[in-house]
């Protein structure tokens, strides 16, 4: 059957959760701060957020804007892709530990070995690295644009990291030869054919659409794979008024938020990532209050990673 999201609310007296709203806006005017937050957070930090979007909205924005401070609510990539573009703004991470396991699935070291191994080969590299593997690369990506990335390259052999399965689905998109990196997200992989087949069992008449970070066959039983930032515009712009969604369940916050009148629900239980998860209102508070968990990254390095995803940003 269709599950609902786990994940817990978090229940507060009125007067604690008027204090911390308080609280949080002082302290967001003293440090003249931005707070951009990634889809798949906690509903109470999107809602305090000055912008929600996936990866790519978030870089662009992060790359435009005018502040002293940048509070990130995502995971620890997605800030450094905050400080790489934009260095005149102090980054903060909301939580210190919220990582990728997918970022962390190659190195510089292992990067070079596969780069010596097809050496003639362009780099795409998926945004969900480290900026040390993205200042190895020769461009990066997104979900919401891999293919015309991929597409916009000279070469036509392409060494796509790390995730083979947004890297297959590229491929099936494009003529290029692609070369896999065997990367994965570790909570998108958890989706599986059959939990999608007795879904749409139970809701035939549903549009189901899924990441693809997801599994080929996953993917193939979808109306679309598409990108958080995606998914959120066809699904206002659809006339179906029922969805299966496919991706962490933090997006079903503003599907439902922007979509009144139409119904979600997430393919599986499953579908929560825990490093999304672990932000929350106290979190962003208290990183703020510290001046704690600041991004710094090596200047060879921030340059090198820049021009990676300058050459990303270009491609429309």
């Amino acid at each position: 059957m269709v599950i609902q999201s786990k994940v817990a609310v978090i229940e507060r007296p009125g007067a604690e959760l008027i204090w911390l709203q308080e609280r949080f806006l002082e302290l967001k005017q003293e440090l003249k701060a931005v707070i951009v937050a990634h889809n798949y957070q906690r509903p109470e930090v999107q809602d305090i957020a000055d912008f929600v979007g996936d990866s790519l909205e978030l870089a662009r924005r992060c790359a435009e804007v005018k502040a002293e401070t940048i509070v990130f609510c995502g995971v620890h990539f997605m800030a450094e892709t905050a400080a790489i573009l934009n260095p005149t703004s102090t980054v903060l991470l909301a939580h210190p530990t919220a990582g990728c396991p997918m970022a962390d699935m190659i190195d510089v070291d292992a990067l070079r070995e596969w780069k010596e191994k097809y050496p003639r080969a362009t780099v795409v590299a998926y945004v969900n690295t480290t900026a040390a593997v993205k200042a190895e690369s020769d461009i990066c990506c997104t979900s919401a644009n891999g293919i015309k990335v991929v597409e916009s390259v000279p070469n036509d052999k392409i060494l796509f990291i790390p995730d083979k399965h947004l890297g297959h689905y590229i491929s099936t998109r494009t003529n290029k030869k692609m070369i896999l990196y065997p990367g994965y997200c570790i909570t998108h992989v958890r989706l599986t054919a059959e939990q999608v087949k007795l879904a749409k069992q139970h809701y035939p008449q549903a549009k189901v659409f899924v990441h693809p970070e997801c599994q080929e066959e996953v993917i193939e039983l979808a109306d679309a794979a598409l990108s958080t930032s995606q998914i959120i515009r066809y699904a206002k712009e659809s006339p179906a008024t029922t969805f299966l969604i496919g991706t962490e369940e933090g997006i079903l916050h503003r599907l439902r938020k922007e979509n009144p009148g139409k119904t979600f629900y997430l393919l599986s239980n499953s579908l929560i990532c825990p490093n999304m998860k672990k932000t929350r209102l106290e979190t962003v508070i208290e990183t703020m209050e510290l001046k704690r968990n600041r991004i710094t990254i090596p200047e060879e390095i921030r340059l090198k990673a820049k021009q990676a995803l300058d050459l990303m940003l270009a491609v429309v």
